[in-house]
């Protein structure tokens, strides 16, 4: 039974009535214009039985195969960490269920503290003291970024390393195309930003500055140094971090970094069909006025208890076009929420130990698959949970052949970086979580050794 549509006669008869019309398609001869009626029936198969629509998503849903239908080392970007149950718990609270847009923050205090918890989260995550409510998810947080320099220093030439994720980039493209700015590519050099390519880059033309850390190939980045080096630029310092190294690498706001962006998948959300998301958002105080989304604020009331309200809101919704920072007008609210019950649930020690845990089993992983005939390093750099592997087969056909061989054994060996950067035909980016053990990295070793070893062998491929 719906809540808000008649499905009786008499309730339908009853609301017609109220509108003074004798029917529906009355109502819509009188509202819609003949110019764009279809004028006939849609062309749509017959209706099916709920038995049958029940068993048509089931075949559907059983071609997909998910993280725990296979042993799973794939990441570039979305990762498999294990979401506790009391996430769901805690975001279903009743407490969390205020209305939409929290424009009366007299009936909207849960969704406004949930705002403000997440963005203090985020401040103390990133060491920048200013967070927003969270953006739709990380490569959108680039391109808003890109706008944000756009705003605060006037430029339209944007500065981008190769090493930030290729949908970032494509993202960043998208948007700088309807500001008018121009995006230029900084490529990689022993895997990470080439810092001379860098430097000669930037000049005083250059509205922002945008790498990854760590980066595409899981490599951390000398942060320091690349945002020193738009210091004498007008440019604005933009990182794109994964949230959970930063519990063990340098902050942001502690390397000159002007705007720390990122996908915050990680922090308590599940690979649900790729999504949804968040991105989260944080800066200096001197772009507060320049980010997009909202900002809720701590207050007090008129009897002095503590409170929260929306302090900054700067889209098209609520101020002049020209003016506004996103024509975005909605935040991941609720994505946000399990974010921060994530990074309460672990606290400070927790969050810690689960980066320095990814941290050894990466390494782990890394030794025991460069140790295998035909698999070699792609660079030596410092990584923290992910890394790239260079394998002795026929380019990008090659590595998705040794993947399929791998899937065939129940293995999903990682991602075929030729999809993204031709400039690595050959190369697989293998990325760790909490949920892959030690004997799941051993077996992943023994299954892609033999796949690589068949490659090599030009067996054919298992249909």
């Amino acid at each position: 039974m719906s809540t808000y549509t008649a499905v009786t006669d008499s309730e339908l008869r009853e609301m017609l009535d109220a509108i003074g019309v004798g029917s529906v398609q009355e109502l819509f001869d009188k509202q819609v214009p003949a110019g764009v009626r279809l004028g006939r029936a849609l062309d749509l198969p017959p209706g099916m039985g709920e038995q049958d629509v029940y068993t048509h998503l089931r075949d559907l849903a059983a071609r997909n195969t998910s993280a725990e239908d296979e042993l799973t080392f794939l990441g570039a970007g979305m990762y498999d960490h294990y979401v506790p149950a009391l996430i769901d718990m805690l975001m279903s609270r009743s407490e969390f269920l205020t209305p939409y847009t929290p424009y009366q923050p007299e009936i909207s205090q849960g969704g406004l503290q949930v705002m403000f918890e997440y963005q203090t989260a985020i401040s103390e995550l990133t060491a920048l003291p200013v967070s927003n409510a969270s953006v739709y998810e990380g490569p959108s947080a680039v391109a808003s970024a890109g706008y944000l320099a756009k705003l605060a220093n006037g430029k339209r030439r944007i500065v981008v390393s190769r090493g930030v994720h290729p949908h970032s980039r494509e993202t960043l493209r998208t948007y700088a195309h309807g500001f008018g700015a121009e995006v230029v590519e900084v490529p990689l050099k022993d895997g990470v930003t080439d810092p001379e390519a860098w430097a000669a880059a930037i000049d005083m033309e250059t509205s922002a500055v945008v790498f990854q850390q760590p980066n595409f190939l899981g490599a951390v980045e000398d942060a320091e140094a690349l945002a020193g080096a738009a210091k004498a630029s007008p440019a604005v310092v933009v990182g794109q971090y994964d949230p959970i190294p930063l519990a063990i690498l340098k902050p942001p706001g502690e390397c000159g970094v002007d705007v720390a962006v990122g996908e915050g998948q990680s922090l308590g959300n599940r690979l649900d069909f790729g999504g949804p998301s968040f991105g989260f958002f944080a800066a200096t105080e001197a772009y507060l006025r320049r980010m997009p989304g909202r900002i809720a604020g701590e207050t007090t009331d008129v009897d002095g208890r503590r409170g929260f309200v929306l302090t900054l809101q700067t889209r098209e919704q609520h101020i002049r076009r020209e003016k506004a920072t996103s024509n975005i007008c909605t935040s991941q609210a609720l994505n946000a929420l399990g974010g921060v019950v994530y990074l309460t649930w672990l606290g400070r020690k927790g969050f810690v130990a689960l980066a320095e845990l990814l941290l050894q089993r990466t390494a782990y992983a890394r030794d025991a698959l460069t140790a295998l005939d035909g698999v070699t390093a792609t660079h030596e750099q410092p990584v923290v949970r992910e890394f790239a592997v260079d394998l002795a087969v026929d380019g990008v056909e090659g590595v998705r052949r040794v993947i399929r061989r791998c899937q065939e054994q129940g293995v999903n060996p990682g991602f075929a970086v030729g999809r993204e950067l031709e400039e690595h035909p050959a190369a697989l980016l293998v990325a760790l979580t909490e949920q892959r053990t030690k004997a799941d990295i051993d077996r992943l070793a023994d299954v892609l050794g033999a796949a690589v070893a068949a490659e090599r062998q030009g067996t054919e491929v298992a249909a």
